[in-house]
């Protein structure tokens, strides 16, 4: 089981950034930042992750027990710990959708995202961090892509409120995937994700293909029915219908 040691700073260049850096050093599991404001917040697939006073930055260091296939495992359970926090923190009103492999959507827009850093060891995860990015009170306008806070629907939280509920459900879903494996939690994302059928496309750094959302594979990685076949993709930004993302 792993004990939270959350500390809570005013500002850092990136929170993922100084996990890295002490998990590299030696720090043990359990080391979560927490940040008001970040100057250099990192988004998936080299993007900046614009850093408003007021949303919740938070990252965390883990020592998994795990061979390196299992690391898409880890994004699946952390949108699960993010989307129960925030149905717990809001209302009714609150149905957050999971989106392959690291987003939080709410009526469609972007909500909340996670970074994973890893390192390997003799084919085992030596060290991994998540990185945790919640607007809850500001939606960050990203061109051609939909966002929005929870402000926007009626709920107020703040950060370090988020951190420590998201730190919670992260725990009891780290315990659940020990306990139980990937295949309960693989059944647990897809029931919290959008619906088999979803139109779904995926960018790549040459090509764009187009499809049906048909699940995920054994490993976690995603699964398209294009025009008669499945097709399995381990990378890519994903695209749902004529969201933009």
């Amino acid at each position: 089981m792993v004990d939270w040691r959350l500390e809570h700073l005013a500002e850092a260049d990136s929170t993922s950034n100084i996990c890295v850096a002490r998990a590299k050093a030696g720090e043990a599991a359990g080391l979560a930042v927490l940040a008001d404001v970040q100057t250099a917040g990192r988004g998936s697939r080299g993007r900046d992750w614009v850093s408003t006073p007021g949303n919740m930055y938070l990252s965390v260091l883990l020592r998994p027990a795990q061979e390196i296939s299992s690391l898409n495992r880890f994004p699946l359970l952390a949108g699960l710990a993010v989307a129960q926090a925030l149905t717990q923190l809001g209302s009714a009103d609150i149905a957050p959708v999971l989106k392959w492999p690291n987003d939080v959507l709410l009526t469609g827009a972007k909500l909340a995202g996670i970074l994973i850093d890893a390192s390997p060891s003799n084919g085992r995860i030596d060290w991994l961090v998540m990185g945790f990015g919640i607007n809850l009170a500001f939606a960050p306008q990203i061109p051609g892509r939909l966002t929005t806070c929870l402000a926007e629907h009626g709920v107020a939280v703040a950060p370090l409120v988020a951190a420590r509920a998201v730190l919670a459900c992260l725990l009891a879903w780290l315990e659940i995937f020990e306990s139980r494996g990937a295949a309960f939690v693989q059944t647990a994302w897809l029931q919290a994700a959008h619906p088999l059928g979803t139109e779904i496309s995926v960018r790549g750094a040459q090509s764009i293909a187009h499809g049906r959302f048909a699940g995920l594979s054994p490993t976690g990685a995603l699964q398209l029915l294009v025009e008669n076949r499945i097709e399995t993709f381990q990378t890519g930004e994903i695209l749902l219908g004529d969201q933009g993302g």
